[in-house]
């Protein structure tokens, strides 16, 4: 059985697509949205591969300015801190409450596992009407170590005094699951628009189109 089901937060449970509005405005289009994201991820991967840390809402602001000098748009600090501001304020996709429910209320010991900074986190989940579905919200940056470094991971099991097999994360993030697997956790792949996974290395043993599907297989696996 699993011990404790983690779930990443950001384009797994809320929808960063809330953003666009923002991105079309600052930029004139929302296609440099998924670019944002994979150079802020860029940013904070290079921080802690050279040891020196950087966390995750200063990675987030500082590839703004970077993607306005690559579009040779001026991004003011201003207008980077206000979209940064605006994760605090993401909506969840349409299943994920009533799936998040569904597994906490069966007895099944859930946290939230993200990169933001913990009042992002905190502040994510109670806009969005989910943090009473977690027992605890673990932020990477508590450990100084963001995923898919194995810290985070681990912290987990030590939350919640259980062996690192017997945490199982749910991400629609390739390198998410695949940092879950290599620190010693189970996973589960969330197969959101534009997310697939990585052909290298073990693969997660449950890959669902929704959270919903997700939990349906975890539940079925928990009866059996």
């Amino acid at each position: 059985m699993t011990g404790v089901v983690a779930f990443d937060v950001n384009e797994t449970l809320l929808d960063l697509s809330a953003l666009d509005p923002a991105f079309e405005e600052l930029f004139g289009s929302t296609a440099l949205r998924p670019q944002w994201f994979a150079q802020m991820l860029q940013l904070a991967f290079v921080g802690g591969l050279s040891g020196e840390y950087v966390d995750f809402s200063a990675a987030q602001h500082a590839a703004l300015l970077m993607l306005g000098e690559k579009v040779g748009r001026t991004v003011d600090p201003v207008e980077a801190t206000d979209m940064v501001e605006r994760m605090s304020s993401l909506p969840p996709y349409p299943e994920v409450a009533e799936a998040l429910r569904r597994l906490h209320g069966s007895g099944v010991r859930t946290v939230a596992l993200t990169n933001s900074v913990a009042g992002v986190a905190e502040a994510q989940l109670s806009h969005a009407g989910l943090r009473d579905a977690f027992d605890d919200v673990i932020s990477a940056d508590s450990v100084r170590r963001l995923k898919p470094a194995p810290e985070p991971y681990l912290a987990v099991a030590r939350a919640f005094a259980v062996d690192i097999s017997d945490v199982r994360l749910v991400a629609a993030h390739s390198w998410d699951v695949s940092g879950a697997m290599a620190a010693g956790c189970s996973a589960a792949f969330v197969t959101r628009p534009g997310q697939v996974l990585s052909p290298i290395g073990r693969q997660p043993d449950i890959v669902g189109a929704d959270i919903a599907d997700v939990v349906d297989q975890i539940l079925t696996r928990e009866a059996t």
